[in-house]
């Protein structure tokens, strides 16, 4: 729980983190424990190798595992951080793979291993593990690896939804990845969709291809969570998979009210082109999609904030998520001209109601931050 002043009293209100990074102590970690033959022997990307990093550092101080390990990979560490320092009463945890590979088998089988190692070392912690949760990393390239895998976990309590690479080499609403949908629905869990990090092969990280710096990347990257979003408006997939629910999980809701209102401006006279898609665009967003809001996402702490979020639904939307380990974590302080109702949404109500998360039954007792 954590304390909000809202201005008259000093409130008290769940918090549900629905974007913790979790990593591999090491490459040497994910070898010799996670990844088998004849792929543990493979070459593939390491986790810093990226196309720009942060000119401070990548990841926030204090986060390394006791003996240098990646952060985010210390369920003692995490859990400290985001339950006693931060207040966070529930996590879901979001496995950083490497993106898409040439080899879709290899692809495959660096999801299978982060999703091991999440289950074991995470959602089964003997202390910890009632408190998180779980997205199993499934390979778009490669739908019947990804198949096995939702088949494998998609019973477990812990996991509450699939997690896929923003980086794609083709936009989502392509048939293609229909039966990947489907398999969601089936098993009544959301699509993750997040920024990877040791990158694989993948479009230019902007639609105008390649920035060049670590600001222009990190402001516009996120545009690339519409274009799919519009392109699966667009192929009919939310008509046709009525219960598939997209996370955009790294920002850009900010983003979602002008280019919602001229896709709805431009597709009025144009509907009878998309006629698996009658609809008016805006009317595919309630119920099928969400954002993760990040630390840079919105107008900041200003009057208009709340009507802002107000504009396309968006507070019915979107979920707080830090982004832990980044140097850029999130805090829940929200602008002060949220309502209370806005407020409640973004910081637990919204991902309560996505994921199945009861908070009276959910935050086991004694372990709720003081």
């Amino acid at each position: 729980m954590i304390e909000i002043d809202d201005g008259a009293q000093t409130v008290k209100t769940p918090l549900i983190d629905a974007s913790v990074h979790i990593f591999f102590g090491s490459n040497k970690d994910l070898r010799a424990n996670f990844l088998r033959e004849p792929f543990s022997s493979r070459g593939f990307p390491d986790y810093e190798m990226d196309w720009y990093g942060a000119p401070g550092g990548e990841y926030a101080k204090g986060t390394r595992g006791p003996n240098k390990e990646y952060p985010g990979s210390d369920v003692d560490i995490v859990a400290k951080h985001l339950f006693t320092d931060r207040g966070v009463d529930v996590a879901v945890l979001h496995p950083m793979t490497r993106g898409i590979m040439p080899d879709r088998h290899l692809g495959t089988a660096l999801a299978a291993a982060h999703n091991e190692m999440m289950v074991s070392r995470w959602l089964e912690h003997p202390e910890f593990g009632e408190r998180f949760r779980g997205t199993i990393r499934v390979n778009p390239d490669d739908i019947a690896g990804s198949l096995r895998e939702i088949a494998k976990y998609k019973d477990h309590p812990g996991v509450v939804q699939l997690g896929i690479p923003l980086q794609s080499r083709e936009l989502y609403g392509k048939p293609q990845f229909w039966p990947l949908w489907e398999a969601a629905v089936d098993a009544g869990l959301p699509v993750a969709v997040h920024i990877e990090v040791g990158n694989g092969i993948m479009h230019s990280p902007t639609p105008s291809g390649s920035t060049r710096t670590y600001e222009q990347y990190l402001g516009f990257m996120a545009t690339n969570y519409l274009y799919h979003l519009m392109n699966m408006i667009a192929e009919g997939v939310f008509e046709k998979f009525d219960g598939l629910k997209m996370v955009w999980a790294d920002g850009a809701a900010d983003l979602l009210t002008p280019f919602i209102w001229r896709m709805d401006c431009f597709g009025r006279p144009h509907l009878e082109q998309t006629p698996w898609a009658p609809k008016m665009p805006s009317d595919y967003l309630p119920g099928h999609t969400y954002f993760v809001q990040g630390s840079l996402d919105g107008p900041g702490d200003v009057d208009f904030a709340g009507e802002w979020l107000d504009f396309t639904g968006k507070d019915d939307m979107t979920m707080f998520g830090s982004s832990y380990p980044h140097w850029d974590m999130a805090e829940p302080a929200l602008p002060s001209a949220y309502s209370a109702e806005q407020r409640d949404k973004i910081l637990w109500r919204n991902a309560a109601q996505l994921y199945g998360i009861d908070v009276s039954r959910d935050i086991p007792a004694g372990l709720v931050a003081q």
